[in-house]
């Protein structure tokens, strides 16, 4: 690019002051110099002349380059403009992406959380169905159950298959509720009332489950037992498992109908006799029969003994004091006599001493008493005895009990 250096107008401006000042400066000198001064006017408008010109020159050329210039300061003004417009339009596209990548975030949490939930709403259905699972049905649905069980931790699965794994579960107990409703029919094995595992088929209608071997010789409720891994059988009466092997077999037949849903058969097996009870509670609890029907007895005779003791009739007793009041003694005690029992001596020792001091009638009636006190106290030590004596013999046999019990933890488990 090629540079031209050029007198500002203000450098010439400044050249030409100068020369006035010169010029003024010599006009004063003396007149000897006036040619001198002449020559320096004339090199001094030669110069001025010079810079004009040079002047006008560098004002055509600004002139010229101005509008170039400014053409490409407005282009160059607009193009700033568009870099700013772009810009604000490239913040406005990086905000509307932020926001919509933390829309997708909540939304991918929120797809997280509804996964979850799904995941342990679903282990919860499978630990449910197996717990609500009758004992006879749990073959048919372990493999399922199982599996589903493991799905969660199972390395070779992805979420997917874990998912679906869970929810065969759930459409094989849709479909056990469908086969239930009119009642199902399988295969399977079961303990009969001996102990022994047998092969038969199951008839589960509702809740209730019953067994028919496949020989016909055992039929009857299917229940769980303590120390069982199988489905017990508990027999019915003949008359109501006649339709049972009908039913194994054609799918129709009567059914026995326990509204209490097997309670029945529970309090009924739970019942015992008084020597099933005297056999659990061993020697304490014979000693704490024993004990209790003696005391009962007792309790019976002192009963007696104290309803048939005789008392006088007030109007009696009224009658007695009139006499004595009257002075006719002899009619007191004749009444006093008619009265029966210990009260009747008691009365007749009173009509006998009425003339004696208070005092002496009292200790006299008084001996009476003690007279009469140790046959009606007899046997009540024994049954206090029996009262303080029975709580603590049933905490004996309930100790032993209990001994018992660990002794036969140690040496068969829980």
């Amino acid at each position: 690019m090629h540079t031209h250096r050029s007198r500002t107008p203000l450098g010439c401006l400044a050249a030409t002051l100068t020369i006035a000042f010169v010029v003024l400066s010599l006009a004063h000198a003396a007149p000897a110099r006036a040619q001198r001064f002449d020559a320096v006017g004339q090199d001094i408008d030669q110069r001025l002349t010079r810079a004009l010109t040079e002047l006008g020159s560098v004002r055509e050329k600004i002139a010229t380059d101005k509008i170039p210039l400014s053409r490409s300061v407005s282009e160059l003004e607009e193009e700033v403009l568009a870099l700013r417009q772009r810009q604000a339009e490239l913040l406005k596209l990086r905000d509307g992406r932020t926001v919509d990548l933390g829309s997708l975030r909540q939304q991918v949490e929120s797809l997280k959380e509804q996964e979850e939930f799904v995941e342990s709403r679903l282990e919860e259905f499978v630990r449910d169905f197996e717990g609500r699972l009758h004992i006879s049905e749990l073959p048919l649905f372990e493999e399922r159950t199982a599996a589903a069980k493991l799905a969660r931790n199972h390395a070779d699965l992805d979420a997917e298959q874990k998912r679906d794994t869970q929810l065969e579960v759930v459409t094989a107990a849709l479909a056990r509720i469908e086969d239930r409703l009119g009642g199902s029919v399988f295969a399977g094995s079961a303990l009969s009332p001996e102990g022994v595992l047998i092969d038969g088929k199951f008839i589960a209608v509702g809740p209730t489950v019953f067994f028919v071997s496949d020989d016909g010789t055992v039929s009857g409720l299917v229940e769980s037992q303590l120390n069982a891994a199988d489905p017990v059988v508990v027999p019915l009466p003949t008359n109501l498992t006649a339709g049972l092997a009908a039913i194994s077999v054609d799918g129709a037949g009567a059914l026995p109908l326990d509204p209490t849903l097997g309670k029945a058969l529970k309090t009924e097996r739970a019942r015992k006799s008084l020597q099933q009870y005297l056999a659990d509670g061993g020697p304490v609890g014979v000693v704490i029969v024993l004990l209790g029907l003696t005391a009962l007895g007792l309790a019976v005779f002192k009963i007696l003994e104290i309803v048939r003791f005789e008392v006088a009739d007030p109007e009696r007793v009224d009658g007695i004091l009139g006499d004595l009041a009257r002075g006719d003694a002899e009619a007191a005690r004749r009444q006093a006599m008619q009265v029966r029992g210990v009260s009747g001596e008691i009365l007749t020792t009173g009509v006998e001493n009425a003339g004696e001091k208070r005092g002496i009638l009292e200790e006299l009636l008084f001996e009476k008493i003690l007279e009469v006190r140790p046959t009606l106290e007899r046997f009540l030590p024994f049954l206090a005895i029996a009262a303080a004596a029975a709580p603590l013999l049933g905490l004996l046999g309930t100790v032993t009990g209990m001994i018992k019990t660990f002794e036969l933890i140690t040496i068969f488990g829980t």
